[in-house]
């Protein structure tokens, strides 16, 4: 998928060194954590991965699933991008990206669930057309597995 600045391209294993670093910098790990699984980040087989390219750098990850069972269809993404591709507009270019493929499978929701005090992600999916459903009470186990934080759920209705 190519956008203006943004490329979603197939992960390949020389790749994920380098996304697996971007996944333990500080501002990415405070949110996903580290990767639990070896296989990472082919460990859903039942989720399509694409590393995230802009200007010949590899800067993040999105994946995206789909539920095809016709009296529930809907999607769902997840995302990083390293700190300096954050708040310059990637991550929204990406999302719509994703939502415009999306909608183009025959999807008409689609749900993301950032933290629900991470703003920066909240605002990204807002200016993408997301709407908040709902919080979802100590959603996500924290990264030093202490404890647990609440999440916000999102989605993008296509109004057809």
């Amino acid at each position: 998928m190519q956008g203006d600045r943004v490329q979603l391209c197939p992960i390949h294993p020389e790749d994920v060194e380098r996304l697996r670093a971007i996944r333990l910098s500080p501002s990415v790990h405070r949110w996903w954590g580290s990767p639990e699984d070896p296989a990472w980040p082919w460990d859903e087989p039942d989720t399509e991965v694409r590393a995230i390219w802009t200007e010949g750098q590899l800067v993040g990850f999105v994946q995206w699933y789909d539920n095809r069972e016709k009296r529930y269809r809907h999607a769902g993404i997840d995302l990083f991008v390293e700190e300096p591709a954050q708040g310059i507009g990637l991550g929204r270019e990406t999302v719509s990206l994703v939502v415009e493929h999306l909608l183009e499978l025959g999807h008409h929701r689609i749900t993301i669930d950032p933290a629900a005090d991470n703003a920066a992600a909240i605002a990204c999916y807002s200016a993408c057309g997301f709407q908040p459903v709902g919080t979802m009470r100590k959603y996500e186990r924290d990264n030093d597995g202490q404890g647990w934080h609440d999440g916000l759920l999102m989605e993008f209705v296509a109004e057809k």
